[in-house]
């Protein structure tokens, strides 16, 4: 069997990696740590791109605040905790869902942790501008 230099071969039997010369097996090479500041910079992110596919604030509205949001990692899981705002009338139990899923998927998808729970507060209820209001006498 042949491989180039710098790849990984593999066994005719296994399947599995053959140990390169010189380096100590994967378990002792040590591990990627990714800050929770940076899993929630992520989260955040992801939660903007959800917000705007998801409860997209029709143009009269005010402008939606940027989501918030915080990280617990913890043994290769994450806990994600959001703030965002969402707009009104919507039907807010089933967007905050489908945030929820976008968000842990993107996370899951970008830094290879287990989600273990996504939270999601909603800061306000974006509704018609006092500007576009009438009253009616």
């Amino acid at each position: 069997m042949t491989t180039r230099p710098g790849l990984p071969s593999f066994d005719d039997g296994a399947r599995s990696p053959v140990r390169a010369a010189g380096l100590p097996p994967p378990a002792e090479r040590g591990a990627t740590v990714i800050p929770e500041k940076v899993v929630a910079r992520i989260a955040a992110q992801a939660a903007r791109t959800a917000q705007s596919r998801r409860a997209a604030v029709p143009p009269d509205r005010s402008e939606p605040s940027a989501p918030a949001a915080s990280a617990a990692a913890r043994a290769g899981s994450v806990r994600l905790h959001l703030a965002m705002d969402l707009p009104y009338p919507t039907n807010i139990p089933e967007v905050c869902e489908r945030i929820r899923h976008d968000v842990a998927e993107r996370v899951a998808h970008l830094t290879g942790l287990e989600v273990a729970e996504v939270t999601l507060t909603v800061r306000r209820l974006l509704t018609a501008t006092e500007a576009n209001w009438r009253r009616v006498l």
